[in-house]
C-alpha cells in the first residue's frame, strides 16, 4: 500500500484496520496522528511527524483525519487534535495531545530506545539458550 519512512494516511476503516494489523503482526510502535484539515496546529505539525518518519522507520506512522473517520477516532477516545496515540500491538502505550513537537520527538525516541533495548535482552536470552543447550 504504502512505503516505509512516511507517514500512511488511512482514509477507509479498511485502510484503517490493515495499516493496525501490520503493526501489530510486525510488533512495531505506531503513532497515529488524528487530525482534522481545519485544524491549524494539525497543518503545523504535519512536517515534522513527516521528518521523523523518515528518520525512524522501525516505526509506522499512521495519520487519520477525524472527520473521514469519525468512528475510529471515537473509538480511540480522541477529543482534540492533533492527538499522537503511541500504539503497541494494539494498546495504547504513550500519548500526545497537542502539535507539541519535542515531546512528540521525546517520546518517539523514548519507544524506540526502549523497543531496541528489548530487542538485545531477547537476542541475548536465545544466544544464551542455544550457548547452554549446545554445551549440555
Amino acid at each position: 500500500m504504502a512505503e516505509e519512512n512516511q507517514v500512511i494516511g488511512c482514509h477507509t476503516t479498511q485502510a484503517w484496520e490493515e495499516q493496525l494489523h501490520k503493526g501489530n503482526e510486525n510488533k512495531k510502535l505506531v503513532v497515529v496522528d488524528f487530525t482534522a484539515s481545519w485544524c491549524g496546529p494539525c497543518r503545523l505539525i504535519a512536517p515534522i511527524l513527516a521528518e521523523l518518519a523518515k528518520k525512524t522507520p522501525e516505526v509506522t506512522f499512521l495519520k487519520v483525519d477525524v472527520d473521514e473517520l469519525r468512528t475510529v477516532s471515537e473509538e480511540w477516545g480522541v477529543e482534540a487534535m492533533p492527538t499522537f496515540l503511541f500504539l503497541k500491538e494494539g494498546k495504547i502505550v504513550d500519548k500526545v495531545v497537542g502539535a507539541k513537537k519535542d515531546e512528540l520527538q521525546i517520546k518517539v525516541a523514548k519507544h524506540v530506545a526502549a523497543a531496541a533495548a528489548a530487542s538485545a535482552t531477547s537476542a541475548s536470552a536465545t544466544a544464551a539458550t542455544a550457548t547452554a543447550t549446545a554445551s549440555a
